[in-house]
């Protein structure tokens, strides 16, 4: 029924002029401003909307990942810019001194993430592989 139609997430923050800032100079996207919102422009002709919502509570999972060739590359330049990332230590995961999780075994999942947070406290991470 849905198999031909235009997808497209979308997400809430708190501040649309912070979250502005953050996904279009922070992280380089493409960011078009609507009177509803944000349109973010990725890479493949995908978009992800982002609306406010004064009540915004943050997401607890990944809302938004970012496939990348080299995640210690892009950890490297985000962190560079002010970005800092997750560092977690538990049962499921552990992440390095920069907030890396590796994968001992990529068939079950990426070869390595990170995770980080925007302006109004969702989640976002970059991984490689998979």
């Amino acid at each position: 029924m849905l198999k031909d139609s235009k997808a497209f997430s979308s997400f809430s923050v708190d501040d649309i002029a912070k979250a502005k800032e953050f996904y279009g100079q922070t992280l380089g996207l493409d960011v078009t401003e609507a009177p509803e919102g944000l349109s973010l422009h990725v890479a493949g002709g995908g978009e992800i909307f982002i609306y406010p919502k004064s009540n915004h509570i943050p997401a607890t999972f990944t809302v938004l990942n970012f496939s990348v060739d080299d995640v210690d590359r892009v950890v490297d330049a985000l962190t560079s810019v002010g970005v800092q990332f997750e560092q977690y230590d538990n049962e499921y995961m552990h992440t390095d001194e920069k907030g890396v999780s590796r994968n001992d075994s990529p068939e079950m999942g990426p070869e390595a993430m990170a995770w980080f947070q925007d302006p109004a406290g969702n989640i976002i991470s970059v991984l490689q592989g998979k």
